[in-house]
């Protein structure tokens, strides 16, 4: 993938998912959504940590005090 902003298709249902690294501990990928968001009342619940960088556009991040 020459650009992170390329290939993306004009009409995806889902957020779209590519993987870009994955070795000991890191997984890298590009998460590309146009509006789509969780049921209200949903809440993700993960093991692992995780970082988040917002290149284009907004985002709203909720989290559990």
């Amino acid at each position: 993938m020459p650009n992170l902003f390329s290939d993306i298709p004009a009409v995806f249902p889902e957020e779209l998912m590519t993987p870009l690294l994955k070795c000991s501990g890191v997984r890298l990928e590009r998460i590309v959504s146009r509006g789509q968001a969780s049921s209200p009342g949903f809440w993700y619940e993960q093991d692992e940590g995780e970082w988040v960088a917002v290149l284009q556009g907004a985002a709203r991040l909720e989290i559990e005090a």
